[in-house]
């Protein structure tokens, strides 16, 4: 399975989760390392859109293309176990448990969950401390820059 994620170039090449656990995110909390990765590269830059404004907007984004091999199992999370206002802004710490049970548990490499920023879109959350992990492949990385009309 091919899934998608936006970076900056200066980490583009390797994944580790370093970057979301510096701050936490919808799925993780501060100090849980995971990488995050969408269905399409769409959902992948309105991913990152939403956390940008034209001025704030880096240059140097790059498009990982990222191997999930069949061999790897994807755990899917139920969206009927989804908490109450679980898309909600700022995100809850009920949706960061999610991810943390996820990744501290180490029964899986890869948790697909809904997407809060596209309706019936996915991400995907990846593992860097799963013993799977290691078949994850970046297998293609391209210059991706934002159209400006994104952000009038």
């Amino acid at each position: 399975m091919l899934v998608f994620r936006l970076s900056r170039k200066k980490f583009a090449s390797e994944l580790s989760g370093i970057g979301a656990s510096k701050s936490g995110n919808r799925w993780n909390s501060k100090g849980t390392e995971i990488i995050y990765c969408a269905d399409s590269r769409a959902l992948a830059m309105a991913e990152v859109s939403v956390h940008l404004s034209l001025a704030t907007l880096p240059k140097d984004f790059v498009m990982l293309e990222i191997n999930i091999p069949n061999t790897v199992a994807i755990q899917v999370f139920s969206k009927k176990n989804l908490p109450e206002n679980w898309n909600a802004f700022p995100h809850t710490y009920k949706t960061q448990k999610i991810g943390d049970d996820f990744m501290y548990s180490r029964k899986g490499c890869v948790l697909k969950v809904p997407s809060a920023v596209v309706k019936g879109d996915f991400n995907y959350l990846i593992n860097p401390n799963h013993k799977d992990f290691k078949k994850i492949k970046i297998t293609n990385s391209y210059n991706f820059p934002f159209d400006n009309r994104l952000f009038l």
